[in-house]
């Protein structure tokens, strides 16, 4: 598999999107649980006229998200962090850098979130949250491509949360995907598009270190021309209970999934949660809790 991957990082973007796009109709329909769980949570957050305007074209782009990898990953970080070819937002970065209290990038599964640290991590010192997979080749491969000279990685436990926090205080920048489900116990129920989702809380208890939250996200140009890196600061100053800034976090990821919806990663099972859980079912069925 590492073979394959190195292979595939050598080929042009554009034909990696291209054989991606097939991919991610492979994918579609050859496994029912996934063509199942993109189906549905499509028309839970957008609608049944939403979700069919979009369909086709999420599901290439799901499979450009995959083969892109290899390349973003193996290729040198100089060659990866040109394929950003716009950036929109910036002067919110120079303007948090000067307050000197830290960033935290907030990007959820939208366009390709993998190449935002990266870029990032060209211009500043930035730590991200990951989590391990299961996988030991793939471990070693998302090690190997994410840690970059000034891209450092904080596993998802206490240790994790300790190096972001130490980050912060020292008026650097930390990086995560907001709208990654945690695990039992670690989050809230909490509405996203409507439906109640299992939503982290860390990002949330973050924003009481006093950084700057910018939400970024990297929109795919058509016919693998490279990447337009999206800076946003949120509509609303997160703020309140804890309960209450996750939840106003999740409604910033939706003001910036409307903006592409096609580029959301829907296969990812965004409404999952704990087996007998009354909010999880009634998430499945499209109804309140």
């Amino acid at each position: 598999m590492i073979t394959l991957f190195r292979f595939l990082s050598r080929l042009p973007l554009s034909w990696l999107h291209s054989i991606g796009t097939l991919l991610g109709w492979l994918t579609w329909l050859l496994s029912p649980t996934y063509r199942r769980h993109m189906r549905a949570n499509m028309l839970l957050a957008l609608g049944p006229a939403e979700a069919r305007r979009i369909r086709a074209a999420a599901i290439g782009e799901a499979g450009k998200g995959m083969l892109e990898l290899p390349r973003i990953w193996l290729r040198p970080l100089a060659e990866t962090a040109s394929r950003v070819v716009e950036v929109s937002g910036w002067e919110l970065v120079d303007a948090a850098s000067r307050r000197g209290k830290g960033i935290l990038y907030l990007t959820p599964h939208l366009g390709c979130f993998e190449v935002t640290a990266q870029y990032l991590s060209t211009q500043a010192p930035i730590t991200v949250l990951y989590r391990p997979p299961r996988q030991a080749w793939l471990q070693a491969m998302i090690e190997a491509g994410r840690a970059r000279a000034q891209l450092h990685l904080a596993a998802a436990d206490l240790s994790g949360v300790r190096s972001l926090l130490k980050a912060l205080k020292r008026g650097e920048a930390v990086g995560m995907l907001p709208d990654q489900a945690p695990r039992n116990g670690e989050g809230r129920w909490l509405d996203f598009f409507g439906r109640p989702a299992y939503t982290m809380t860390l990002a949330a208890r973050l924003v009481e270190s006093g950084a700057s939250v910018i939400m970024v996200w990297a929109e795919r140009l058509p016919a693998g021309a490279g990447y337009h890196f999206h800076l946003q600061e949120p509509t609303q100053p997160i703020r309140g209970t804890i309960e209450e800034r996750a939840l106003q976090i999740n409604q910033q990821i939706e003001v910036l999934v409307r903006q592409c919806p096609e580029q959301y990663l829907w296969g990812y099972n965004r409404y999952k949660g704990r087996r007998g859980s009354d909010a999880a079912a009634a998430a499945e069925e499209g109804r309140p809790a």
